[in-house]
């Protein structure tokens, strides 16, 4: 199930302006950039930032998303048209092996049950071209993020299409190592609607995932810092072998 804030159409629409600035996507450019990627699969691809700015580069993107609502703000961007577009999971990709498949943000946590990633990590291998890459970050379970998913330190406000504030805050509702769930609570002051929208992601530790990704033909060939989060994120870089 595609959690509301990706899903719900009114909440997908303000999910960019509440995201902020997406800072943390240059690494992966720089990367493709790097590796010399000149094809890329983005799995979770969400409202398409990533995939515009790739085909804005020249690159030929194919991007995947379960939630239509998420797919229907991507089509509208800038260089929208020179990406393909796939409403489904990882496993939809019925194109020819590309040289990078990229999944940013929350995606590789979404997986919480080891057959998810399992048939994930399946999909992605086949999607590869031998040599290509697999790149995906996850927080560092050393730093119990968690701890700061509070009211407090996560409230934001954006303002709705229509008019009015929307201000929106996150909770923890359950910590049950490796999983953790919260939830996010969206207020809209013009007409006092209150929406809620509950994920649950699952912290690996790096050994976990060296083993996860040998078992299904990749090199763990190095982990990363994210610049913008020092500390916080393992940036996954895996060549399939």
């Amino acid at each position: 199930m595609v959690d509301a804030c990706f899903a719900d159409p009114r909440l997908a629409v303000l999910y960019d302006a509440l995201d902020g600035e997406r800072d943390d996507l240059e690494l992966y450019l720089a990367i493709a950039a790097e590796v010399g990627a000149r094809s890329v699969l983005d799995v979770g691809c969400g409202t398409g930032s990533l995939a515009c700015q790739m085909a804005r580069q020249g690159r030929k993107v194919t991007a995947i998303d379960p939630a239509p609502a998420s797919v229907a703000i991507a089509r509208d961007k800038p260089f929208a048209d020179r990406v393909r577009w796939i409403v489904g999971g990882v496993e939809a990709y019925d194109g020819r092996p590309v040289d990078l498949i990229t999944m940013t943000a929350n995606v590789a946590q979404v997986f919480l049950e080891d057959e998810e990633w399992d048939r994930c990590l399946r999909a992605c291998q086949r999607s590869l071209r031998a040599g290509g890459w697999l790149v995906f970050e996850t927080r560092d379970p050393q730093r119990h993020a968690w701890r700061a998913w509070t009211p407090e330190r996560t409230r934001r406000c954006t303002v709705a299409a229509g008019g009015g504030k929307v201000s929106a805050w996150c909770t923890v509702t359950e910590v049950d190592l490796p999983l953790v769930s919260f939830r996010w609570i969206y207020t809209f002051e013009r007409d006092g609607t209150v929406l809620t929208s509950d994920s649950t992601v699952r912290f690996r530790e790096s050994q976990e995932l060296s083993e996860d990704l040998s078992a299904h033909g990749f090199a763990l060939n190095e982990i990363r810092d994210a610049p913008e989060r020092p500390g916080a994120q393992l940036v996954c870089l895996a060549q399939r072998e």
